[in-house]
């Protein structure tokens, strides 16, 4: 675990490096073109973020990529195998709720949702 742990700070910190001298802009396919954010928007900024010890930014960007990327990390410790023990139904649920919530968070952020 700790070396999956040190492969995505080395990434984080390198990608906000990176991102330092050059920024890209919108890497998102859909938000480029529609102007519309994918559910996953916002995924590279958590590591960024990361990468630049601004956590609670990190969190605001994408909660969903946030914890995905603390499931990725703490999976080791079991919590893989109780993903997995999960009837296909309830693990569709939980993937579909969190990308519906996540999309409403993106659009609600990007200014498109007035809440």
């Amino acid at each position: 675990m700790a070396l999956r742990v040190a492969a995505m700070a080395t990434a984080a910190i390198g990608a906000a490096l990176i991102h330092r001298v050059n920024d890209p802009g919108v890497l998102c396919p859909l938000r480029a073109f529609t102007g519309i954010p994918c559910p996953l928007c916002g995924g590279t900024t958590v590591f960024i973020e990361m990468g630049s010890g601004r956590p609670v930014q990190a969190v605001l960007a994408n909660p969903v990529a946030f914890a995905g990327a603390v499931a990725v990390a703490l999976a080791p410790l079991g919590w893989g195998r109780r993903w997995w023990a999960l009837r296909p139904g309830i693990r569709a649920w939980v993937l579909g709720t969190a990308l519906l919530g996540s999309e409403l968070w993106q659009l609600a952020r990007l200014g498109l949702l007035r809440v």
